[in-house]
């Protein structure tokens, strides 16, 4: 450098200066592109939301992995941290856990939300869907819960009115609940107006106090103050919420395990062996019905062809039927017609003769009532001509009957009008 010409020295100079910028530019993008991959690595994966934890129990961990996408109503929300096998003598088999981000948690409600392991394709693979809640609470909070009496309650609610709210249900006696968690608390002043203390107009936060609770403390928490993590979860035994340790914590979700698609495979191909030797008893009884039919159809053939002359005959029977006197033919012959004619020309000759001997016979009839008659008048007027003809033939009769009776009580006679003997042993 000493050897350099001083123009030689001021060019050399400006290059270092232009290097040394170069370089630092250099630096400066690295470091700004690595900064923004890191940004949006952080916010892909969520680390910078609140996350809420979450565990179930399922019977299997076949098909899910730690770094598993969990999806909520079509929506990648959360990954699987953790898969563990519980110890022996548990009544649970495998334990998961999984993270859910902000805004998704604040969907799970204490009713309605549950986790179901879906599958996810046809190799053992199954995936978390969790559903959203319908009703309840949420499970995870983001407003810290404190545990504060009545007396302190009044203090806070005078100064801040409108900012806290129950966190817990409350009940009386009856294990009836009377205030649920949200109720914003507010105070009366009722050394002002005692007159109107009555249940309907004094303060719930009077009200509750009557109701005394253990210690005479209830947990609420100030709807104005949120943190950026997982602070309180509900607890469903004891109806509160309870201060909350993401790092040891973690909020329960009810499982639905359906069966999965090669444990269904499984039970197709069993009932797909069991109903085989039916299917083949089946295919059987269909080759014998086959052969029978098989049978019928050549015996059919056969008896076609015997019934084929019959059917013949029945053309050529039909056919005579359609002709004018077919029917007398088919019927008396063909003869029959000369002679049924002969036979009604000689039925009309014997009705006409039989009509003139009937009214021969009439006449000779008429003529023999005729001479009744006179034979009756005759004897009329003869029995009244002689009226002691009457008198004398009912006295021819009684002496006819004296002298019969006669002959009967004559000795020589008696056995002839003996009366034959009878039996009368039963009388």
């Amino acid at each position: 450098m000493q050897d350099l010409t001083p123009q030689l020295r001021t060019r050399l100079s400006r290059m270092e200066r232009l290097v040394g910028w170069f370089v630092f530019l250099a630096t400066a993008l690295l470091l700004f592109g690595f900064g923004y991959y890191v940004y949006h690595t952080a916010e892909t994966r969520g680390w910078f939301v609140i996350k809420a934890k979450f565990h179930t129990f399922v019977q299997s961990s076949a098909g899910l992995n730690v770094g598993d996408p969990i999806v909520m109503m079509g929506f990648p929300v959360g990954n699987i941290t953790l898969v563990h096998a519980m110890p022996p003598g548990d009544p649970h088999n495998v334990r998961l856990e999984f993270e859910v981000r902000d805004p998704y948690f604040r969907y799970i409600w204490q009713h309605g939300s549950v986790v179901i392991v879906n599958s996810a394709g046809f190799l053992s693979q199954r995936q978390l869907e969790i559903t959203r809640g319908t009703n309840g609470y949420a499970l995870c909070v983001t407003q810290p819960v404190f545990d504060k009496t009545v007396a302190e309650m009044e203090k806070l609610i005078a100064a801040e009115t409108n900012h806290w709210q129950l966190a817990q249900d409350l009940f009386d006696a009856q294990t009836n609940i009377v205030f649920k968690a949200y109720t914003t608390l507010d105070a009366t002043n009722l050394a002002q107006m005692p007159e109107l203390y009555t249940w309907a107009t004094v303060s719930n936060l009077v009200r509750i106090s009557d109701l005394a609770p253990p210690s005479n403390t209830i947990c609420v928490y100030d709807n104005t103050l949120n943190r950026n993590r997982i602070v309180g979860s509900w607890h469903e035994r004891w109806h509160r919420y309870i201060n909350f340790t993401p790092d040891r914590d973690s909020a329960w979700l009810a499982p639905v395990e359906p069966v999965g698609v090669g444990d269904r495979l499984a039970e197709v191909v069993a009932q797909v062996q069991e109903a085989l030797p039916n299917f083949f008893a089946l295919t059987n009884q269909l080759t014998r019905i086959l052969n029978n039919t098989a049978n019928l159809t050549s015996n059919l053939n056969a008896t076609v062809v015997d019934v084929r002359p019959a059917m013949t005959n029945v053309v050529v029977l039909t056919s005579l039927l359609r002709e004018p006197g077919g029917m007398g033919v088919w019927a008396l012959g063909t003869n029959g017609s000369g002679q049924l004619t002969g036979v009604l020309t000689n039925v009309n000759t014997l009705l006409v003769h039989t009509d003139t001997n009937l009214d021969t016979l009439v006449l000779s009839v008429g003529q023999t009532l005729d001479h009744v008659a006179d034979i009756t008048s005759n004897l009329n007027a003869q029995v009244q001509a002689n009226t002691n003809m009457l008198s004398g033939i009912s006295k021819a009769v009684r002496d006819t009957d004296d002298f019969i009776q006669g002959l009967k009580r004559h000795w020589l006679l008696r056995s002839a009008f003996k009366k034959q003997a009878t039996n009368n042993v039963g009388k």
